[in-house]
C-alpha cells in the first residue's frame, strides 16, 4: 500500500477528534511560529497539515499567506470542507513531501510529525533537499518528531525517533538549531506521546 493509500484510508474512516495526533489547540506550534517573528504576511508552509486545526488558528491570528501540503487528498478535502469559504484563503497541495518540488519559496516551514515517518535514508535526503529549496535564505523551519522516548510506531507505521541533536544532524549544516522544546502529547485515547519540537534557521 502506498503512503497516499494508507493515509487516505485513515482520513476516510476516522473522525478528526479520534486521530492520535489531534490537537484542538496546537499551542506549541503557534508559540514557535510567533517566536520565529516572521509576521502575519509571511509565507508559511504547513507540511503534513492534513486536516489539522493549525491552519484555522493561523487564519484567526491574521496570517494571510498559508499553504497546506499533505500526501492525503482526503485529509485536505476534509479541512477545506471544515473551513468553508475560508478555504479559498489557503493554498492546498496534495503530494508526498519527499516528491515535492516547490514552485515558490517560503519564509517558514512547519512540520509536526511527518519527518519521523521517513524511515528510508533516500526519503530523508529528498526531504532535506526540498526544505533547502523551499525556504528563503534566513527562513525558518519548525520540525517536530517523536523524541527518543516516543513510541516506535504510529498509525501502523514504523517511525524514527530523534533528539534535538540527532534531528539537527539529519538536516545538516544548511540549518542552524535555534531552540528545542519537549512536549508530552495526550492522544484522544489518553495515551502519552513524547515529542521534540525544533526551530531551525536556514543558512544564507
Amino acid at each position: 500500500m502506498s503512503r497516499e493509500q494508507h493515509w487516505d484510508r485513515i482520513y476516510s474512516t476516522q473522525p478528526l477528534e479520534g486521530l492520535s495526533w489531534f490537537q484542538r489547540h496546537p499551542a506549541l506550534s503557534i508559540e514557535l511560529i510567533e517566536c520565529a517573528g516572521v509576521g502575519t504576511s509571511a509565507a508559511i508552509l504547513d507540511v503534513g497539515g492534513g486536516d489539522s486545526l493549525l491552519v484555522d488558528h493561523l487564519l484567526e491570528l491574521g496570517y494571510s499567506d498559508l499553504t497546506v501540503l499533505d500526501v492525503s487528498l482526503a485529509a485536505l478535502e476534509r479541512a477545506q470542507e471544515r473551513l468553508g469559504d475560508r478555504a479559498e484563503l489557503v493554498s492546498w497541495i496534495a503530494t508526498d513531501v519527499s516528491q515535492y518540488r516547490p514552485e515558490r519559496v517560503f519564509d517558514l516551514w512547519h512540520d509536526r510529525a511527518v519527518f519521523h515517518f521517513l524511515t528510508g535514508a533516500a526519503d530523508r535526503r529528498c526531504y532535506v533537499e526540498t526544505l533547502k529549496e523551499a525556504l528563503v535564505d534566513g527562513g525558518q523551519a519548525i520540525v517536530a518528531t517523536f523524541s527518543l522516548e516516543g513510541p516506535p510506531k504510529c498509525s501502523g507505521l514504523e517511525v524514527r525517533r530523534y533528539s534535538a541533536e540527532t534531528l539537527a544532524l539529519e538536516l545538516g549544516s544548511s540549518f542552524e538549531l535555534v531552540e528545542s522544546r519537549q512536549q508530552i502529547h495526550r492522544t484522544p485515547a489518553r495515551r502519552s506521546q513524547s515529542f521534540v519540537y525544533c526551530r531551525f534557521t536556514r543558512a544564507a
